[in-house]
């Protein structure tokens, strides 16, 4: 497994975790009341500082592992892995833009600041995991 695949298998690993810990954690915090009593903020920061580190954490640990079985190719990169990568951000792209409508649409109607921040955080959330599985398909299929 490359090096950028193996960032791309951690990130997922680590949002398949931190974003149902949010989804709990807010609603746990609402205790069956509305959601837009949720102090939502400080929860959506950590999960998001959460989540950075953790992956950062994750690939390094990873990279060490891979390091003692190939020393050689730990942290070589080429032309494939950046059409893959250039591939995933096109495709992770269009549900940030969606997310982005969807920040328009509950601006236009007055929504609550919960309901516009968590649409925002959710665009970004989905993005990155659709690209990173987009990016995961490719390295196993190829590029089409």
């Amino acid at each position: 497994m490359v090096y950028e695949e193996r960032n791309t298998w951690a990130g997922l690993i680590v949002m398949a975790i931190v974003i149902p810990a949010y989804i709990v954690v807010v609603l746990q915090t609402a205790g069956g009341g509305p959601l837009t009593d949720v102090d939502w903020w400080p929860i959506m920061l950590w999960t998001i500082v959460a989540g950075i580190v953790l992956t950062i954490l994750v690939s390094i640990a990873w990279g060490i592992i891979a390091g003692m079985r190939d020393p050689d190719g730990v942290g070589k990169s080429d032309q494939r892995d950046r059409d893959i990568a250039h591939m995933g951000e096109r495709v992770g792209t269009a549900f940030l833009v969606l997310g982005g409508l969807a920040v328009i649409v509950l601006c236009a109607f007055e929504a609550d600041w919960f309901w516009i921040a968590n649409a925002m955080f959710f665009g970004f959330a989905i993005s990155s995991f659709v690209g990173g599985i987009a990016r995961v398909i490719a390295y196993r299929r190829g590029l089409v």
